[in-house]
């Protein structure tokens, strides 16, 4: 019997009879990690340039995490939401710092970012303005979550079309300035968006489109609710990418990298919106569990001790560099901050490409036809940086 069978059949057969259909099977069923390198069940080695979608932020196995959360599960590991932990307090006030979201932020913790987003519309709702502020901004080809609520203000007609009617209120825009200009008025509750969308092909935004943004919300008195999920954390050499940017958002969410793989989804509010919401209005079980929390601690602490925000800086100009130098006519342009990178294709063969990296034990990610998304972890150095070039350039040329 091959690593890749055991007693039921092969592991491909188990996945597909076990687990719902809306999981595609994957083509590797990884065993082990460390750092920027994963192993499957037949001990082939990859370089792990997604970081399970920009989720492990200190790489795989590192110490610090496996620690923190060996330590915290020793004492306690849930408690429900009846009672406060230590670690629950220190993300809260950590958050607080990092977002610079000041003496008035707080914090709400779920799961996910889905969950996450599911508090911000519900945050949305409670910025009502005497009943007339009834909808909510979000924009085209924008990704929020797969939950009903951050489904809604999810731009991706084909991901909303087979669960309709989605909740109402909710409206796409292009991502010009014209069209936010256009569609902003007092009768809007909040206008999400991703500093960098993500899960479009890392699509930078138009310059100049975030500060307008904020112009406009505080002219109308609407909630600009920042989605960082994927953006935050380090991942783009800030903490948050929205620093950069010359902004401060009214709330902003936050999952992915926090907790390293262990699952969290936070929300940040700043000023006035902080005082929206009231005791027992929203809530989750697992939400802010000491053990999660614990973990999240333990890896922006790492972050912090070992400098890794600035790290992304000097990695991700590293690959983006290194990819532009390649001068692939598959390579039309790359696109994104720090660590989260996006190249944009010449022609529709992100799934091939995607594909062969993998078989040649390179890990990256097609979100669609005509573009690859990179997001290693925040610890990947330059000797990884090296080999992901060789491998990804021997892979261009085989397809020009």
């Amino acid at each position: 019997m091959t690593t890749t069978q055991t007693q039921g059949g092969t592991w491909q057969r188990r996945f597909g009879d076990s687990l719902m259909r809306s999981l595609s099977t994957p083509k590797v069923m990884l065993e082990r990690g460390l750092g920027c390198e994963v192993w499957d069940t037949d001990g082939k080695r990859y370089l792990d340039f997604l970081a399970g979608i920009a989720v492990n932020a200190l790489g795989h196995a590192h110490p610090v995490l496996v620690e923190a959360i060996r330590a915290q599960a020793s004492s306690l590991i849930h408690v429900s939401n009846y009672f406060a932990t230590a670690p629950q307090l220190q993300l809260a006030e950590t958050l607080v710092r990092i977002t610079g979201a000041g003496d008035r932020g707080r914090v709400y913790f779920g799961n996910s970012g889905a969950e996450a987003n599911e508090a911000a519309v519900k945050l949305a709702r409670l910025n009502r303005g005497d009943g007339r502020r009834t909808r909510i901004l979000a924009l085209q080809n924008s990704f929020h979550g797969r939950t009903m609520g951050s489904l809604a203000l999810t731009g991706k007609p084909a991901l909303r079309e087979p669960f309709e009617p989605m909740m109402p209120g909710v409206e796409h825009i292009d991502t010009t300035i014209e069209a936010l200009e256009a569609a902003m008025g007092d009768d809007v509750a909040a206008l999400f968006v991703e500093p960098i969308k993500g899960e479009a092909g890392v699509v930078d935004l138009p310059d100049g489109f975030l500060a307008r943004a904020r112009e406009l919300a505080t002219q109308h008195g609407a909630l600009l609710v920042l989605d960082e999920i994927q953006t935050g954390i380090g991942r783009t050499g800030s903490w948050f990418a929205f620093q950069q940017l010359g902004v401060t958002p009214d709330a902003v969410t936050v999952a992915k990298g926090i907790a390293g793989g262990v699952p969290i989804g936070a929300l940040v509010t700043f000023g006035d919106a902080s005082d929206l919401f009231e005791a027992g209005q929203h809530g989750s079980t697992f939400g802010g569990n000491p053990l999660a929390t614990a973990a999240a601690n333990a890896v922006i602490g790492e972050i912090e001790a070992s400098g890794l925000v600035q790290n992304a800086v000097v990695r991700g100009d590293e690959l983006r560099a290194a990819i532009t130098g390649l001068q692939s006519p598959l390579v039309a342009e790359v696109r994104g901050l720090g660590l989260l990178v996006g190249v944009g294709l010449s022609q529709p063969v992100a799934a091939e490409i995607a594909a062969r990296c993998l078989e040649a034990g390179l890990i990256v990610n097609a979100p669609n036809d005509s573009s690859i998304r990179l997001a290693p972890p925040l610890i990947v150095g330059a000797a990884e940086v090296a080999e992901f070039t060789r491998i990804f350039s021997s892979v261009l040329k085989g397809l020009a």
